[in-house]
């Protein structure tokens, strides 16, 4: 039972959701400009931050129950798009059978042992969400980062308005003592959060994964380029960008990579 909960993610879930409305109480009972917004019947900031949590958390738990993209079986029952990436092509590396799962991997999938299946476009699998990065969620992963850096960045000002002063050290930490073990927290996070998105609005800007980043050259149809060659995926910037954020489809990657590679491999 133990096991099953911790596989399922309950707990990391749970402990994330936990930890994000304590903090948001320690917020709203001490003396920050909340409390004080609320007091002097000003509603609309208390309102405004309450509802960000709230979208943080539901983003939250979007992404981390949504399919990242599983590979479907390569049977006659899969997707018209997915037989047709299984096809292989001159210029483009031969696809091969995932040693664990015994599926034909489309190009840019990979096989999460973790999640204990393939993944298409596989970026990482994200302990925090207790789910994989994949083609149909990480643009939500990233929308999600967004919104929760926004709420952290606003309640790290909000903890800061908490503070008051004292004139010894002792009484001051029992007065702000939930405000600064909440500040230490808000802190970390924000760090965190913001070389998230740094480092995957830079990926997704050249049309790059995580996994392809860091293995480029063990990867098949990466490591034959040369380290100053064009990725073969990018299309620029804007069209890189278009197609994350804009195109709402399943993306045959072998075709892209046979259109945009001039040397056969």
């Amino acid at each position: 039972m133990v096991q099953n909960m911790f596989r399922t993610g309950f707990l990391v879930r749970a402990s994330h959701t936990l930890l994000t409305w304590v903090i948001t109480l320690i917020l709203f009972l001490h003396n920050t400009d909340l409390r004080q917004c609320e007091e002097r019947g000003e509603l609309l900031l208390p309102v405004v931050f309450f509802l960000l949590v709230m979208l943080s958390v539901l983003l939250y738990f979007a992404v981390s129950l949504m399919d990242p993209g599983f590979v479907l079986t390569d049977s006659v029952k899969g997707s018209n798009e997915e037989m047709e990436s299984m096809i292989p092509q001159s210029s483009t590396p031969r696809l091969r059978r995932c040693g664990y799962c015994l599926l034909q991997q489309p190009m840019r999938a990979k096989h999460c042992q973790t999640c204990q299946r393939c993944v298409r476009r596989f970026d990482h699998h994200c302990p925090w969400i207790e789910n994989c990065v994949g083609e149909r969620n990480h643009r939500w992963f990233i929308v999600y980062l967004l919104v929760q850096l926004l709420a952290l960045l606003w309640a790290l000002h909000i903890a800061l308005s908490g503070i008051s002063p004292s004139v010894s050290w002792e009484p001051w930490f029992r007065a702000n003592g939930f405000l600064l073990a909440a500040l230490a927290v808000l802190a970390v996070f924000s760090l965190v959060v913001v070389l998230l998105l740094g480092c995957h609005l830079y990926l997704v800007s050249v049309n790059c994964t995580t996994w392809e980043f860091m293995s480029r050259h063990r990867i098949s149809y990466l490591k034959n380029c040369s380290d100053d060659e064009q990725n073969p995926f990018d299309r620029g910037l804007v069209c890189n960008l278009w197609d994350f954020f804009c195109a709402c489809r399943t993306v045959v990657w072998e075709q892209t990579y046979d259109r945009n590679t001039p040397n056969s491999v």
